[in-house]
């Protein structure tokens, strides 16, 4: 079992005791999305719903970044900023790289963070190594094409649209490819896989051997959370009992992680808190000193 880089203690979503006394904010510089999933529909301009794939408004990385020291400046129990959609961030990697490398230069000190499912990570993964991107997540929800084919509406590769068995395959050897890498240059991968009853809830375990076969440090198994005009609209949410029984099975084959709370793309402050980044974006300028004084 590989051992969590020791930073990891300051990181809410890989520590278990770091989210008790340390917050993150989500940067929605991510517009566009390589792969479409069944259960997800991404909202630009969201206040209502609290999950995955929304945001109040896109950030220009300029506005991201100004964003992001107004947040350390104003709420210095922050440890971690994150890029985690409302689309893939290496859908458009250029938009998110920029985005890292003037956080980087800014706040030298911050733990920086990236979510991705992993189809242009094998792209881009030494470059978030350069960066000092030092935790990764990889949603990976099926480990088998077969499975894969009813979970992904779509998968884009640059120009070309492949769906069915050949597109999960497909983002399943660049998602292998991606963490294989990642792990390679030191960087902490936690796995996302979304619970889906009646289509992966007995796949679980695969996913769990998969993932830390490739070397990948924590998994997060996530139940559905049905959203209307998608292809799992009117499927049921996995109750208390089974993803108990599911994270059971699953850690006694990699670490698992059990107090997410399915992060909007603009979250701000403590895990289970409903703060916005919008609500930091109102607040006076922040200079690059006065990040520094709790970025460092």
């Amino acid at each position: 079992m590989t051992i969590l880089q020791p930073d990891s203690s300051r990181h809410p979503c890989f520590s278990p005791e770091a989210h008790r006394s340390f917050g993150r904010v989500h940067l929605p510089v991510a517009a566009g999305c390589n792969v479409q999933c069944g259960f997800c529909d991404r909202k630009y301009s969201c206040v209502n719903e609290s999950r995955p794939g929304v945001t109040a408004r896109l950030l220009a990385p300029e506005e991201a970044v100004d964003a992001a020291l107004r947040a350390v400046a104003h709420m210095p129990h922050l440890s971690v900023i994150g890029i985690a959609g409302p689309g893939d961030p290496l859908a458009d990697a250029t938009r998110t790289l920029d985005t890292l490398a003037t956080l980087r230069e800014a706040l030298p000190g911050m733990l920086l963070c990236l979510s991705t499912n992993g189809l242009a990570l094998p792209l881009h993964a030494d470059a978030l190594a350069s960066l000092d991107v030092g935790h990764v997540t990889v949603t990976v929800n099926a480990v088998d094409p077969a499975i894969g084919a009813v979970v992904y509406n779509w998968v884009n590769d640059g120009d070309s649209r492949v769906t069915g068995w050949e597109g999960a395959a497909l983002l399943l050897e660049r998602q292998e490819k991606g963490v294989r890498r990642l792990k390679s240059l030191g960087v902490t991968v936690k796995i996302n896989t979304v619970v889906i009853p009646g289509v992966n809830s007995d796949h679980v375990r695969d996913v769990a051997m998969a993932v830390a076969s490739w070397g990948a440090d924590l998994m997060n198994c996530i139940p559905l959370l049905p959203v209307a005009g998608t292809r799992f609209a009117g499927a049921a949410s996995p109750g208390p009992d089974t993803m108990h029984r599911l994270r059971a099975e699953a850690g006694a084959i990699i670490p698992q992680m059990r107090h997410c709370t399915r992060c909007r793309a603009d979250a701000l402050g403590f895990l289970g808190e409903d703060g916005r980044l919008e609500d930091i974006c109102c607040a006076p300028p922040a200079t690059r000193a006065d990040a520094l004084e709790f970025g460092q």
